[in-house]
């Protein structure tokens, strides 16, 4: 069996490292027996429509909204979508999945495909994220970095992908992400999959590969975990 892994324009959205999910996904692959086919799918160039994952990450304003306009051709996630294929989405490309974004002090149109607006926050928002995933994975917390100046609003009855326990998240609601349909969205960079083993084990699952990370990987994730928890007890008690 080929998993093909479909990093979306990582020259534009990848300031932060979000490619490296990409790497992460093909590793598991082959640990799980199977052959990875990742695929780097750059601004100029179509999505293609038969992957079975699709990666967006972060970048800037400008890219961003390069990135919305591009994604608006076609419209190919929303054929992706239609047809079940998992996407995960980090920062701007979580952003830009939604009705609304802000970039250049400009509200651009999103592609529509979640149940979110992102408006401006009062500040920006960096630094590490601790928090409790609200989906079925096997770990209790997850980890990562987030940059943005950005806040995201969901919808009513939208799922969130996590509860904040330190760090900022979607903004002012105490969650991180959005789940729906067959699209997560979360603010988390490091790349999130490298911290977080448990993720990439759902995403691989929606495609149909069962895998267990290595040994390594969930030390990464323990080590970034417990070192969260040292700060935020640290913080509480100075």
């Amino acid at each position: 069996m080929s998993v093909k892994i479909v990093s979306i324009f990582p020259e534009v959205l990848g300031t932060y490292g979000d490619h490296g999910n990409a790497r992460i996904l093909a590793h598991l692959v082959r640990r799980s027996g199977e052959m990875p086919e990742v695929v780097t799918v750059s601004v100029n160039e179509a999505v293609p429509l038969d992957g079975d994952v699709y990666l967006l990450g972060g970048g800037e304003d400008g890219p961003q909204a390069l990135a919305a306009r591009r994604l608006r051709e076609g419209s190919p996630l929303h054929q992706v979508v239609e047809r079940g294929g998992a996407i995960l989405a980090v920062c701007a490309g979580y952003q830009l999945l939604g009705r609304s974004f802000v970039a250049e002090g400009k509200t651009l149109p999103g592609l529509g495909l979640l149940p979110i607006e992102s408006v401006p926050a009062p500040k920006r928002m960096v630094g590490e994220v601790l928090s409790e995933p609200l989906i079925g994975i096997s770990q209790a917390l997850m980890t990562g970095f987030e940059n943005h100046g950005g806040m995201t609003i969901l919808d009513d009855g939208a799922q969130p992908l996590a509860r904040v326990r330190h760090g900022n998240g979607n903004g002012d609601d105490g969650y991180d992400g959005v789940i729906h349909a067959s699209i997560i969205g979360t603010y988390l960079h490091g790349p999130v999959l490298a911290r977080n083993p448990g993720l990439a084990q759902l995403l691989l699952a929606r495609v149909g590969i069962t895998v267990e990370p290595s040994a390594p990987h969930w030390k990464l994730h323990h080590e970034r975990c417990q070192d969260q928890i040292a700060s935020l007890w640290t913080s509480r008690h100075r």
